[in-house]
């Protein structure tokens, strides 16, 4: 019997890190959740296994793109680990725009005054792409 969906999972991908974050889908409030090693072999089963644990029925992923909003070599990336995703996971993908959420978030981390980690910023810029994601796509009100 399989789970009905329940959350949300966004991705900020990395070549080092990919950054994780969560909504469920009641709540819709994002939050950090993880960070993988993007050179991890088993990264694809570790995105199934976690998709599976959380029972994620929507993912995002942020596509970076240039300051004048141009393809860039981490365009190209990003949208290869999309296909390979696809090719292992059953579940909706959508694309969202991530300009700027690294440093967002890093700016966010720096203010805070404590020593923060990258995986920290790979983490909290998964959240806004999510956040955005999810201001873009807010449920209609039903109208009677």
């Amino acid at each position: 019997m399989a789970i009905a969906p329940k959350a949300i999972l966004a991705l900020d991908v990395g070549t080092k890190r990919v950054g994780v974050a969560i909504a469920m889908l009641d709540v819709r409030f994002a939050h950090p959740l993880t960070t993988l090693d993007a050179t991890d072999p088993e990264l694809m089963t570790n995105l199934q296994t976690l998709i599976q644990s959380e029972a994620v029925g929507q993912l995002v992923i942020g596509v970076p793109r240039g300051l004048q909003s141009q393809e860039t070599d981490q365009t190209t990336y990003t949208r290869q680990f999309i296909a390979s995703l696809r090719s292992v996971i059953d579940i909706p993908i959508d694309e969202q725009d991530e300009a700027l959420t690294s440093t967002k978030a890093e700016d966010e981390l720096r203010s805070r005054g404590k020593p923060y980690r990258p995986e920290e910023v790979d983490a909290l810029a998964a959240t806004y792409i999510l956040e955005d994601w999810l201001r873009e796509h807010e449920p209609r009100k039903q109208t009677t």
